[in-house]
């Protein structure tokens, strides 16, 4: 099968799950929330979701009842995917290894699912498909990263704020106001 993204061999790693035995449905919602992920934290969010912790936010195929978690919308834990997918990131995480890339570094750069050929369940008398999804895992030894750990923390620059009436509190404004009125006051007496 190919790859459906495009790939720097000495930048990139990656890895393929061929017909899983997943819902593509729920493997497109969770492709969607891991994608740009660092590769340890998309790691851990799945198996948050294992442990039912953390939801998966389920924005496209969210009709029929999805209900709603606190804090989102429409979620659901999908264990049977977040197995699978968990498995193809450390495969993948594996291979980069295997190149020579920094696998602390690595970042979740293109992961997506596709539909695979269903096969019939054996002996249904009513024709029941099984669901077969495709998963593939791209992930890229993040620059970014890597740079901020070269370079030397920057010094932080003094807030220098706002200058003049803007900077005073309220208190002494009023207060300057009232004398101001009183010294008119004053001099309209004498």
């Amino acid at each position: 099968m190919k790859y459906a993204t495009a790939y720097d061999e000495k930048k990139m790693a990656r890895a393929l799950g061929v017909a899983l035995p997943i819902s593509m449905k729920k493997t497109v919602e969770l492709c969607s929330f891991i994608r740009g992920k660092e590769l340890p934290k998309a790691v851990s969010l799945l198996e948050g979701a294992l442990a039912e912790r953390i939801a998966i936010p389920f924005r496209r195929y969210a009709k029929g009842g999805t209900g709603h978690k606190p804090g989102m919308g429409p979620g659901r834990y999908p264990k049977k995917a977040c197995l699978e997918v968990i498995k193809l990131l450390r495969q993948a995480q594996a291979n980069a290894k295997n190149k020579g890339l920094d696998t602390t570094n690595l970042v979740v750069s293109s992961i997506l699912a596709k539909k695979a050929a269903q096969a019939w369940h054996f002996g249904r008398q009513r024709g029941r498909r099984m669901k077969r999804c495709h998963v593939e895992v791209t992930v890229i030894e993040s620059e970014k990263k890597a740079a901020q750990a070269t370079q030397a923390p920057k010094k932080a620059e003094p807030n220098k704020g706002r200058v003049g009436k803007a900077k005073r509190p309220a208190a002494v404004a009023i207060a300057d106001e009232t004398k101001a009125k009183s010294t008119e006051i004053e001099s309209e007496t004498k």
